[in-house]
């Protein structure tokens, strides 16, 4: 409590000179530009000021993250154009510029009446508690009642000791209060607005969508992929085998080879009809859509080489993209635990609270793995595309946590 008071007292007392200072450079810069707006050194001057002001905002903003106990972030937005025009332009039409000069020309009465306020509060209670050691040197025969006995006498000086100190959690609160009221408004005024965050949800949004279609791309290529070297070249095989069975057909010498050739394209077609089958699971699995995920998610687990154990609400159902999601982030956690963390057992979590779906798998594995790999980086755009947040937790020697939340409304 008491580091907190002097912080809050040294910030209102360093609030008397920003609020003079930020006047001055106020008054000075909106002079200057105002006169030299109509010659062409106006919009120079005006990225000069523009530049100044910002430098003194920012250390406002560090002044009222010091006493906030946390930084107040950068308001602005980059600033584009070839020319001083447009740039000039694009000052102008970021707010936090003209939130910047608000606060500059505010500060001064806000910083004056609670510096002033601070300092006699201060000034008036260490007097008190310090009065025998400098109030005698202060004679005042005037003094009113009771101030007269108490200034003016040893036993009255010695009883504005405990007057004092019985005042200080008072004072103290009082400096804290005027401190944290003066650095919350400061924070209303400097901390980024609309503007900042629209402009920084359009650009999360511009990236995710760039990776989203990347995904999509590598998708389909590998599904293009796995067609050509799976299931066509099994059936491009079938037909070759049937064709030479036909042939032989031909030739009662070679009736028995024929039967056998037969056989073969048979098992063919039904390795390329699982091959299909399985691309298919891997593109949407037919049980999301018929069962939902937790159905989905214990067949997985039936298939699985590791003792997976699936707890969640097998009534729930989701949007068809978040359980799809949900699904192939499962899959791939197991597929790792399995192939890469030496595990032997995982545990897979889906719960709701109404606005997001949290899944969850847990493995008994080495741990160790890297949140920036490429088959995690996959399941990130794919989570991310929702809306969503993909988390990785694997320290040496594990357990590895695999975390991913998405809206309910994706």
């Amino acid at each position: 409590m008491l580091r907190a008071t002097l912080r809050a007292l040294a910030y209102l007392l360093t609030g008397l000179v920003a609020g003079v200072a930020g006047l001055l450079w106020s008054l000075a810069a909106t002079v200057t530009v105002a006169v030299l707006s109509v010659t062409q050194l106006g919009g120079p001057t005006f990225l000069a000021a523009s530049w100044v002001t910002r430098r003194l905002a920012g250390l406002e903003r560090h002044r009222a993250g010091w006493q906030l106990g946390a930084a107040i972030e950068s308001p602005y937005t980059s600033i584009t154009g070839d020319t001083i025009r447009r740039r000039v332009t694009a000052v102008a039409a970021q707010p936090a510029t003209w939130r910047d000069l608000a606060w500059l020309i505010t500060l001064f009465p806000i910083g004056l009446a609670s510096g002033i306020a601070a300092a006699v509060v201060t000034a008036v209670d260490a007097g008190a508690v310090l009065a025998p050691l400098w109030l005698w040197a202060v004679p005042n025969p005037r003094a009113p009642f009771p101030a007269d006995p108490l200034m003016t006498t040893a036993a009255g000086r010695l009883a504005l000791v405990p007057i004092g100190l019985l005042v200080l959690p008072a004072a103290a609160w009082l400096i804290r209060r005027l401190a944290q009221l003066q650095a919350a408004t400061a924070s209303a005024l400097l901390a980024p607005g609309t503007h900042r965050r629209l402009v920084d949800e359009t650009a999360r949004l511009t990236e995710t969508r760039r990776r989203v279609v990347d995904a999509q791309a590598a998708e389909l290529r590998r599904i293009e992929r796995d067609l050509h070297d799976g299931a066509q070249a099994r059936i491009v095989a079938a037909g070759m085998t049937l064709a030479l069975a036909a042939r032989k057909l031909r030739d009662p010498a070679h009736g028995g080879a024929a039967a056998a050739d037969v056989e073969l394209a048979r098992r063919q077609l039904d390795d390329a009809l699982a091959e299909l089958r399985r691309l298919v699971r891997g593109i949407h699995p037919p049980i999301l859509g018929d069962r939902g995920l937790h159905a989905a998610l214990a067949a997985l687990a039936g298939d699985s080489p590791l003792t997976v154990a699936v707890h969640g609400d097998p009534t729930a159902r989701h949007p068809a993209a978040v359980e799809s999601a949900a699904y192939f982030v499962v899959a791939e956690g197991l597929t790792n635990a399995a192939k890469h963390a030496g595990a032997t057992a995982c545990v897979v979590t889906t719960a709701t609270n109404g606005t997001t779906v949290t899944v969850t798998v847990t493995d008994d594995g080495r741990g160790g793995a890297d949140p920036a790999g490429s088959g995690l980086d996959g399941l990130r755009r794919r989570v991310e595309a929702l809306d969503g947040d993909l988390t990785v937790t694997s320290p040496p020697g594990g357990p590895t946590v695999l975390r991913a939340e998405f809206p309910c409304a994706s």
